[in-house]
């Protein structure tokens, strides 16, 4: 087994070969959870490097995305058993043994393949002697069963350990839909995986050449289709004439991209990675409109520009829009948010986060706000969306928002699950999608 590590170089990943479907999840893992990397866009740089078969793939995935997913049920189960706490354990020796507790309580392995493969797993990245402790551990693990760990009376509590969510984010989720039922059933969603789904950029590409190529076009979309496999075999993707891009963003591109009329200057204030931005732009090209695209991190811009076909790309802080690029009719304001609303393609948002990532972020996003009213014509449209269903980053801060600004109001979605206010929530119980927010706020006089 070749145990050497990846190697970074400033904030790039020099990912090799691997041939074994657990290190590679254990190698992805220690990008993911000892350096910060996302679980989405490090293990598919990795797959496509290594020699592994499909269903080695397969198998690779399900580890590093489970064990993100699950890690706080698997903790309980170590913690169950062991006589060290979970923060004295070794930080790659406790990716171990959550990689072992996933195969045996979550896949269809035998017990003596899991602990053996995931001692040998051991004896290669942390050493024997602690390979040793990690084999206690599992043995004792696989006799357990989870009604067997210990159960908090409190509803709530329950809910955050049987789903492995943070109770905060449990409680956000009982803020928003006051049932739990649906508590339950929205965290059961997240804990599912999500095959890509992808965009067929307008005027670029098309939905049938999509699916002539493998995908399956989804119901009530004439772009969108669902792909069992990798994108990168798409030449459209390849080609990037299409791209990668859950539902839920699609339609709250698509409801800003209904305020379309001839002739206006269109901004996206914070464009990265870019998917809205290169739809708007593709819809732009055809349909006609002048299009700004902003990255903040001069870094990326270059990833932004091989997407969007129309319009220029340009980098500053979203908070301070320079005065010489004007004022505009359309400005999209994605906004950076805590991602709790893509936990299931993101499964270490949900650990990463925090009650102080909320506060600090709720902050910049109204200074955005605040922004990009700024240079927003009388009559025009600010597009807010955010990828979370927490209050803290939606409703209440479209209420502050109005609160600062009399000259706003909401301009109503024409959707049936809008509220009524006339924003939108997405959830991903029930739209299988993202829950992503919208809330169109349209300056209704010129600022007094």
């Amino acid at each position: 087994m070749d145990s050497r590590p990846s190697r970074h170089r400033g904030n790039s990943l020099f990912v090799r070969s691997i041939a074994n479907p657990r290190l590679l999840a254990f190698e992805a893992l220690v990008e993911v959870e000892l350096h910060g990397a996302y679980s989405n866009l490090i293990l598919p740089k990795m797959l496509s490097s290594s020699s592994l078969s499909a269903s080695d793939r397969a198998l690779a995935s399900e580890l590093v995305y489970g064990s993100l997913r699950l890690k706080g049920r698997h903790d309980r189960y170590i913690s169950a058993v062991s006589d060290r706490r979970i923060e004295e354990i070794d930080s790659k020796a406790l990716l171990v043994l959550r990689l072992g507790v996933h195969q045996l309580k979550e896949l269809r392995v035998p017990s003596y393949a899991a602990i053996n493969e995931s001692v040998e797993l051991a004896k290669h990245v942390v050493g024997k002697s602690t390979a040793s402790f990690i084999n206690a551990i599992l043995r004792k693990v696989d006799s357990l069963t989870l009604d067997q760990l210990s159960q908090s009376e409190d509803r709530q509590h329950q809910l955050s350990e049987n789903f492995s969510h943070p109770e905060w984010i449990v409680s956000s989720y009982f803020d928003s839909l006051k049932n739990a039922d649906e508590v339950s059933a929205l965290l059961q969603a997240n804990n599912v995986p999500a095959k890509p789904t992808l965009i067929a950029w307008p005027g670029l590409s098309s939905q049938e050449e999509l699916c002539d190529a493998g995908a399956e076009a989804i119901a009530g979309s004439d772009v969108a289709a669902v792909l069992d496999g990798d994108p990168g075999t798409i030449p459209a993707i390849r080609e990037r004439r299409a791209g990668v891009q859950d539902r839920g963003s699609q339609e709250v591109t698509e409801i800003f991209l209904a305020t379309h009329e001839s002739g206006l200057r269109w901004l996206d204030l914070c464009a990265g990675p870019g998917g809205k931005a290169a739809y708007i732009s593709s819809f732009l090209k055809l349909h006609g409109g002048e299009f700004v695209a902003n990255e903040p991190s001069e870094m990326r811009v270059g990833l932004v520009e091989q997407v969007v076909h129309y319009g220029k790309v340009v980098s500053f802080d979203g908070r301070e829009i320079p005065t010489e690029l004007g004022t505009f009719e359309r400005i999209l304001l994605d906004a950076p948010c805590t991602g709790i609303g893509a936990l299931r393609r993101r499964p270490e948002v949900r650990w990463r986060r925090t009650l102080q990532d909320l506060k600090n972020l709720t902050v910049l996003q109204s200074q955005l706000l605040d922004s990009a009213a700024s240079k927003l014509r009388t009559g025009g449209v600010i597009a807010y969306v955010t990828c979370s269903s927490h209050q803290a980053e939606t409703t209440f801060q479209i209420r502050s928002f109005l609160r600062r600004h009399s000259d706003f109001e909401i301009r109503p979605i024409g959707d049936s699950r809008a509220d009524l206010d006339g924003n939108l929530q997405l959830w991903t119980h029930r739209d299988d999608c993202d829950s992503m927010f919208i809330s169109l706020l349209t300056r209704v006089r010129a600022h007094e």
